[in-house]
């Protein structure tokens, strides 16, 4: 069984007929229709059946298609690294980034990313803890963490602003007037959560409210910030938030700042030892720091 067997056949089921398989490949109708039947041959199962005067791939052939698919994405990414290998160095860069990044500092970090390093293709994920057993490990991942935090053996980690939590409360809440907030005066209201329990930045939010003696009292359970700032535009409670999430605010919704204390998550990048003597990372780092500098907040 042969890899070009294997993309003959996917290209078959996935433009329905040899002939147009053999014009997106690249190859004569003969020979698409030689490597089938070799194919066929070997799998000793019927792959295609006759429909009218078309043919049409039997269950077997469909089955055999959908296992084609990852054995070609295992292949290519053989191929990729082979030609990174010669060619010296990576051609890839995984970026990992929490939620309330991806509308805000992402696009602007990867736009400027893209125009200098075009070359480069950027990989993507979106998780809000560092997973040791993850593969590949990513050259960067940006996280909340606290201060005193150790980075993960083979990072290095690098604090890029603090985000000051803020509160959330509907227009016409008679909190709404005030310039700011003490933390101590939301203790009364109904609260709307909007993260997951456990989570890094809701525990921040907790642990200056017990500090305080109270804890919120949480009315609803919003899964995240547009939600929650959703319900609050409702009118159905307030919700203690990052002010680096509140970029998408709703009309009937006004933002205070938070004192007496003010909470706050420290966005940090975790860049992998591997990858820190890499342009194209050192590059990343830099566009990071300086796009938390322009969002205003403490920047480091």
């Amino acid at each position: 069984m042969e890899i070009q067997q294997l993309r003959a056949w996917r290209s078959v089921v996935a433009t329905g007929s040899v002939r147009a398989a053999a014009q997106a490949l690249g190859y004569s109708p003969s020979a698409v229709s030689q490597q089938i039947t070799q194919l066929q041959r070997e799998a000793r199962v019927p792959l295609l059946t006759k429909v009218g005067r078309g043919i049409e791939p039997t269950p077997e052939g469909i089955a055999l298609a959908r296992r084609i698919d990852g054995v070609l994405t295992e292949i290519n990414g053989l191929e990729e690294f082979l030609r990174t290998m010669r060619a010296g160095q990576a051609s890839t860069l995984s970026i990992g980034y929490f939620p309330s990044l991806g509308t805000t500092w992402i696009p602007e970090i990867l736009s400027g990313l893209s125009a200098r390093h075009p070359e480069i293709r950027i990989e993507l994920f979106v998780a809000d803890s560092f997973e040791p057993a993850r593969r590949p490990r990513p050259d960067l991942q940006l996280l909340v963490l606290p201060p005193e935090a150790a980075a993960p053996s083979g990072y290095e980690k690098h604090l890029l602003a603090d985000d000051p939590f803020v509160v959330a409360v509907p227009a016409d809440h008679p909190l709404g007037e005030r310039v700011e907030v003490s933390l101590s005066a939301l203790a009364s209201e109904d609260w709307i959560d909007n993260d997951v329990p456990g989570g890094t930045c809701r525990q921040i939010v907790l642990d200056a409210c017990a500090a305080l003696g109270f804890q919120p009292s949480f009315r609803l359970q919003a899964p995240d910030y547009g939600s929650a700032l959703g319900l609050v535009a409702k009118g159905l409670g307030i919700s203690v938030l990052p002010r680096l999430a509140t970029h998408d605010l709703p009309e009937a919704v006004v933002i205070l700042p938070i004192t007496d204390p003010v909470p706050v998550r420290s966005i940090h990048v975790l860049v992998s030892s591997s990858s820190r003597g890499r342009t194209v990372a050192a590059t990343a780092l830099e566009l990071m720091r300086n796009h938390s500098r322009s969002d205003q907040l403490s920047a480091v």
